[in-house]
């Protein structure tokens, strides 16, 4: 005998589906129910009613596929796809949850704006290779028996100190390299023996010259890495004016380091920086533009 087994949403559902394939009614049909639906709790649960239909004429019949429509009925007769009105208490802790969700989303994206302009504000800020003050050291060439090199020995021999001196020259610069056990004594407090030493050099070097000859005197690179610790401090010290809105004045410094604060700086954003007083007090002062 000819049966058919369908699963609906509840047994008269399955029912008309196996009589529906098998092309009978139910008035020629045996009807088995193998299991009852069940709703379960707010459609979590749920189960599918199961029945088997047997047809009472032994006649063979042409068997008809459940169409498409057949498995839209069962899929949208299931408990999860249809409305389903929620208690006022799952109700409001749902929208208390989704409110929370919404207050996250806001505190992520204001904690994601805060970071950026926080990264922008760490930009930092540096010398160009052309503002640096040895960058034309590298085009002179060495000067043997320089008459700076002699002023510079008798210093030494003065101040008992043992020193090496290594001279080169150009038009308009002229550099030594200092080495030797008292390259500390030379340099001094912040390089100001070193400076000291250099203004009297270029004294010597520009008492009979027609133009004016820039000198540079350095010693275990110091030169370098005080350029390095000034632009250090200029990005520091912009850092702490555009965050308190309050301007800051240095300590008096000599012309060139005054020029590497205001050469590091003069492509920030926010902040500007001027010098004020006279030489040997000139001081450099940051303050927001």
């Amino acid at each position: 005998m000819r049966s058919s087994e369908k699963w609906g949403v509840d047994v008269e559902t399955a029912v008309d589906l196996a009589l529906k394939e098998l092309r009978i009614s139910r008035d020629e049909a045996e009807i088995e129910v193998l299991e009852e639906s069940s709703n379960g709790f707010l459609g979590i649960g749920s189960k599918l009613a199961r029945v088997r239909v047997t047809a009472k004429e032994a006649e063979p019949q042409t068997r008809e596929k459940a169409t498409f429509d057949d498995i839209d009925a069962i899929l949208a007769g299931l408990p999860e796809n249809s409305a389903q009105k929620l208690p006022d208490e799952v109700r409001a802790e749902y929208d208390k949850f989704e409110a929370e969700e919404r207050e996250d989303a806001r505190a992520r994206e204001k904690a994601r704006s805060k970071e950026k302009s926080r990264s922008k504000s760490k930009k930092r800020y540096s010398l160009s290779l052309e503002d640096t003050m040895l960058y034309e050291v590298k085009k002179l060439d060495p000067a043997e028996d320089h008459p700076l090199e002699k002023f510079l020995r008798d210093i030494a021999e003065q101040m008992g100190v043992d020193l090496d001196f290594s001279v080169k020259a150009g038009d308009e610069l002229v550099f030594v390299e200092i080495t030797g056990k008292d390259t500390g004594t030379i340099i001094g407090k912040r390089g100001s023996t070193l400076d000291a030493v250099q203004c009297l050099a270029s004294y010597v070097v520009n008492k009979d010259s027609d133009k004016y000859i820039r000198v540079i005197l350095d010693a275990e690179n110091y030169r370098a890495k005080r350029e390095k610790t000034l632009v250090n401090l200029a990005n520091r010290l912009a850092g702490k004016v555009e965050r308190t809105g309050r301007p800051t004045t240095l300590e008096p410094m000599n012309p060139y380091e005054r020029k590497v604060i205001h050469c590091t700086l003069q492509n920030h954003p926010s902040v500007k920086t001027r010098s004020e007083g006279k030489d040997p007090y000139r001081k450099v002062i940051i303050e927001n533009k």
